[in-house]
């Protein structure tokens, strides 16, 4: 089917060729009724010269007749043709018509809602709300805008979250828990989560584009009747000159050994399967990354930087971090590298990675430790719906790195020799998500940190020593609905379950059940 900017040609087309017919009666009639050369009164030569002149008229006159009968034929053609056209047109309109109600219906009554068919209205009510945005945001513009001293544009951002919760056992923060303990259980409603956010672009240099955003919460500190929102917290920053295919960062942010992260809405200030396979700690870095082209759809990615991992406190200790870590003891910075493969679109393809971490360690006492790390991770899409995201590690002296049951070393005596010994542990998660809609995703996962009993037991056997502290295993397995009726709101349930392990005594465990509710801006 031609298109209709065709179509246009095709009328102009026409109506020039209207003229064409009108022109061609006109001029016949004309030659008819004009007067014909007088005749001389001469014979001979002069009605010779009358009857050659009668002659051509009559040829032009028939010539013209059979032009003008050929171009009507080929009019009457393209009109047909357009005619058809128009036909299949108007049939096509009035069939899409006739499917849009029916199809309604049908997902209607059969509770249908998969991206096939609210995808294309899903998106057409999100690029008409972002329309309505923007022009409300351009229409005030010149009122209220943000302003820097650098003069360079400044984004706003975040998400004012309310949480509902349930634990049926105590836990460690009633707002966003992460390993159970001996108790009873809490319910209640928090705001803390909240999250505000500052994106910046500068200027160019070197040839590279700059740019910075930073985040921070409201959950520092505990909660009291005089200030129940909280206090801030800085939780993530990063600064950034990018090249086409390299960046030079410094950042806060979680290892590079850990690039992905359970989805909720219900864990933000800790997040989800954080102290149960997850490493998450927020650590200054510093680096560089370089990614170069396979093929047309593969890549690879290389990551390396510098990084001061922290001293998390212990379960049950409410003392405050001391003001050297040990990394910045031992007057060396830790080390981190990740190399991935990529396959696909960038950040929804296929990613398979592997990483490394080393950081020199020095106890307050004097004693020397090593941290240090092996890693893989896996995120693949199984199918349009699913997608499959897996982390592991092996390590030693993670409690910098969100592992470890939060102790990075223990004590070991030979006769008289004290020394240092790094925790070994190994642990990850897995998370399978689903999208059977577009504005609906569930996901459900599992997480374990595992510190070697063995160790645990020769700690604890240890006389005099500084004796890990309890935490010997942490399990949390969760599943949870996300649902977003637009780009701007989001909506959540979530049931976890942990399982802690500790030096002595039986296993705790408790149920979370937890709901958010959160707007984006």
């Amino acid at each position: 089917m031609k298109s209709i900017s065709n179509h246009d040609d095709d009328v102009h087309i026409v109506k020039d060729r209207r003229w064409d017919i009108l022109f061609v009666p006109a001029a016949i009639l004309l030659c008819f009724c004009s007067p014909l050369p007088r005749v001389q009164a001469q014979n001979g030569p002069a009605q010779a010269t009358s009857s050659e002149t009668s002659e051509q008229k009559v040829d032009s006159l028939t010539k013209a007749m059979a032009q003008a009968q050929s171009q009507m034929e080929t009019v009457q053609t393209q009109l047909a043709e357009l005619r058809a056209q128009l036909a299949a047109l108007q049939q096509q309109i009035a069939t899409e018509k006739a499917n849009a109600p029916a199809a309604t219906q049908h997902a209607a009554a059969s509770g249908d809602t998969t991206e096939s068919t609210s995808g294309p209205a899903a998106a057409l009510d999100e690029i008409r709300e972002r329309q309505a945005i923007e022009e409300s945001q351009i229409a005030t513009h010149d009122v209220a805008k943000v302003e820097t001293d650098s003069k360079y544009p400044l984004k706003v951002s975040g998400l004012l979250l309310l949480n509902g919760f349930v634990n049926t056992r105590q836990v460690d923060v009633a707002a966003a828990p992460t390993y159970a303990l001996p108790g009873s259980g809490s319910t209640g409603l928090s705001i803390r989560q909240t999250v505000l956010g500052l994106d910046a672009r500068g200027p160019r240099l070197a040839d590279a584009a700059s740019r910075a955003d930073l985040r921070v919460d409201f959950f520092a500190g505990e909660t009291s009747a005089d200030y129940p929102g909280g206090v801030l917290r800085l939780r993530t920053a990063h600064a950034a000159l990018d090249w086409k295919n390299t960046e030079a960062f410094f950042e806060l942010d979680r290892s590079l050994l850990e690039p992905n992260e359970p989805s909720s809405l219900v864990a933000i200030a800790q997040p989800e399967l954080a102290w149960a396979g997850n490493l998450w700690n927020w650590n200054p870095q510093a680096g560089i990354s370089h990614h170069f082209a396979l093929s047309d759809s593969a890549r690879m990615k290389i990551e390396t930087a510098f990084i001061d991992a922290s001293d998390p406190i212990p379960p049950g200790l409410t003392a405050s971090a001391p003001s050297v870590t040990q990394t910045e003891r031992s007057r060396w910075p830790g080390v981190e590298a990740r190399i991935a493969f990529q396959h696909g679109e960038s950040g929804i393809g296929t990613e398979v990675g592997v990483g490394g971490y080393f950081s020199p360690h020095r106890a307050g006492d004097g004693n020397t430790f090593n941290a240090w790390a092996g890693t893989v991770d896996l995120k693949m899409p199984l199918s349009r719906y699913f997608e499959l995201t897996v982390n592991g590690y092996r390590g030693q002296a993670l409690a910098g790195l969100g592992g470890g049951g939060y102790v990075n070393y223990y004590d070991l005596y030979e006769g008289s020799e004290e020394y240092a010994h790094g925790l070994d542990d190994a642990g990850g998660w897995a998370q399978l998500k689903a999208r059977p809609a577009t504005r609906l995703e569930i996901n459900a996962g599992f997480g374990v940190d595992n510190p070697f009993a063995k160790e645990i037991q020769a700690s604890m056997a240890s006389a005099g020593s500084s004796n890990y502290p309890g935490l010997a295993r942490n399990r949390g397995v969760y599943s949870n609905a996300i649902y977003s009726p637009s780009a701007y709101l989001l909506f959540s349930v979530e049931y976890r379950r942990l399982w802690t392990n500790y030096s002595s005594g039986p296993t705790d465990f408790t149920d979370v059940i937890g709901i958010g509710a959160g707007y984006r801006f």
